[in-house]
């Protein structure tokens, strides 16, 4: 049962096709390129890629405008490219998880060229018009500030048509059995081809019914069953990690009661509060986000980001908190994007404080789920806020100190690297920290190798362990008969705290740092006393280190 849910000990590593290497030259990534650093990958302890769309699309939206479902863009390779990655992954014991964006698609795909050129064909159904401008047709923008409405009229259907993304992206009537068969062919194709499972995007719009009459979209939660039944079917351990936004009180609808839906979902709550108790250094919300957010059936997963492709999302906290963050990682009005989010890359966010960093990383390293990370943030990549929207913390990966970062052997990239500056590819790079033994690089893969012999985070069980001190984070996880505790302090000052051994578990007396030489033994009156530097961390295993000795069966 544990192999087929690797999903629970995984490292997952997100990364765009286009952006990680290019081969031939043209100043674009492909798979050939990424092929060739699969080693790399391989030797930062990866275990699961993600990749940002690659199928054939006309790139308005970085691929997420998908013109052909069925095939991979040009820019980037050929199929035949794309299976011999998938064949190398594996052979190196990585699994490939892809984008999967049937919320909408390009209208540029044929399908949707069809649609509006004839009611009668086939596909017109399979979008959602209106022969009338909706009333509410400004509600439910995605994009404050850059995007209008949600309705756009085609002057060829001479209908509306519905986007809930850009006018580009019309979105496809996932309620029509047709269109739900069609994504299952596609899910079906791509596990054909070597993929472990889809991270799936917009999961609630997806799901949500879609229509000019429709004023509070009512999911349909059925179609998540179907989705995973297909997989199950094809491949029995292939996943869906669903970007899911949502109220934790909806979380255990799309998880299924008994976990029959979905198998991971990326935990945005936690993720928000995090942001807030980094800027300000109070953990109660967080805390309380953990709570709320720990109902989840024991076959499903939480996927623990800090930062992704997109803008850090802040809309679910409370205004002044979200206030409190921007003041602190994004003052400035073009670090902001679509009045909640903040569009820069973590480490100049912290300002490339190295303490802050790790104490970043410790967190999304064991907080209960599955940590997933962004490409590039394992060196401490910048951004470039020239370019526009979400697309500055897209920039092409830093190899080395060769002309455009090693990326490309291109004059002129098809995305700029970044270059001069405390962040550009002089100064930030891959090859300049691997020679660096106590670079972030170095540290990361260390973190990942332990990260994966501590299966209590992703198995186990976990209790935030009350204390006086609102800025640290105290955490204790029990699987099998084993125990271990994690300790972070979210202040820029140094802190004294005293843990009750009672509380560590049975061998609480004794606490074996994972990380370093700084164990911890109870004190006469059964305390342990420790002092935090400031954003410290600490990693324990509860009792002595032959705790494998002592992990009970299942």
């Amino acid at each position: 049962m544990i192999n087929d849910l690797w999903y629970k000990n995984t490292v997952v590593y997100c990364l765009s096709v286009g952006t990680f290497m290019d081969s031939d030259g043209d100043g674009c990534g492909d798979f050939e390129g990424l092929t060739r650093r699969l080693e790399y990958l391989h030797g930062l302890g990866v275990t699961t890629l993600w990749l940002m769309p690659f199928q054939t699309s006309p790139g308005r939206d970085d691929g997420y405008d998908v013109a052909d479902y069925y095939n991979v863009d040009p820019r980037f390779g050929t199929l035949g490219d794309f299976v011999e990655f998938t064949h190398a992954a594996a052979q190196r014991g990585m699994r490939v998880l892809i984008d999967l964006v049937v919320n909408h698609t390009s209208d540029q795909h044929p399908w949707f060229q069809a649609a509006r050129k004839s009611r009668r064909s086939k596909y017109h159904d399979w979008y959602v018009w209106s022969d009338r401008k909706p009333e509410r047709a400004a509600d439910g923008v995605v994009f404050h500030g850059v995007q209008k409405s949600t309705w756009t009229f085609d002057k060829v259907a001479r209908r509306w048509y519905f986007h809930r993304f850009y006018d580009f992206q019309p979105d496809l009537n996932t309620s029509h059995p047709q269109v739900q068969a069609e994504i299952l062919k596609i899910m079906g194709f791509w596990t054909q081809l070597g993929v472990s499972g889809f991270r799936m995007d917009a999961v609630p719009f997806v799901i949500g019914e879609k229509g000019a009459h429709v004023a509070k979209p009512k999911e349909r939660f059925d179609m998540l069953r179907k989705f995973r039944e297909l997989l199950q079917w094809r491949q029995g351990d292939a996943i869906i990690l669903a970007e899911a936004n949502v109220l934790p009180k909806t979380n255990m609808a799309y998880f299924g009661d008994e976990g029959e839906r979905l198998q991971m979902m990326f935990n945005f709550p936690v993720n928000q509060n995090l942001f807030y108790a980094l800027a300000t250094g109070d953990t109660r919300p967080l805390a309380k986000a953990l709570e709320a957010t720990r109902p989840r059936p024991a076959t499903c997963q939480w996927g623990i980001f800090l930062r992704n492709h997109d803008e850090l999302d802040l809309g679910r906290l409370l205004p002044a908190r979200r206030q409190r963050v921007f003041d602190a990682f994004g003052p400035e009005k073009d670090m902001q994007l679509y009045q909640r989010g903040i569009r820069r890359r973590l480490a100049p966010m912290l300002g490339s404080n190295r303490r802050r960093l790790e104490l970043a990383y410790s967190l999304m390293l064991t907080l209960p789920g599955t940590p997933v990370i962004r490409y590039g943030d394992e060196i401490g990549m910048g951004d470039d806020l020239s370019l526009p929207e979400r697309n500055c913390a897209r920039t092409p990966m830093q190899w080395s100190t060769e002309p455009n970062g090693g990326f490309t052997s291109a004059s002129k990239p098809a995305v700029p690297v970044i270059t001069g500056g405390a962040y550009g590819f002089e100064h930030v790079n891959v090859a300049a920290q691997r020679r660096d033994p106590d670079s972030l690089l170095n540290w990361m893969e260390r973190a990942f190798r332990m990260r994966k012999e501590v299966p209590e985070i992703g198995w186990g069980d976990f209790v935030v362990l009350p204390h006086r001190e609102r800025a640290v984070l105290v955490m204790r996880y029990e699987w099998r008969g084993n125990t271990v505790v994690f300790v972070h302090n979210f202040r820029a000052d140094p802190l004294e705290i005293k843990l009750d051994a009672k509380t560590l578990g049975a061998d609480g007396e004794v606490l074996v740092n994972m990380l370093s030489e700084e164990h911890s033994n109870a004190d006469a009156k059964g305390r342990h006393c420790m002092l935090l530097e400031p954003y410290g961390y600490r990693w324990f295993r509860v009792g002595r280190l032959d705790y494998l000795l002592k992990r009970e069966e299942m």
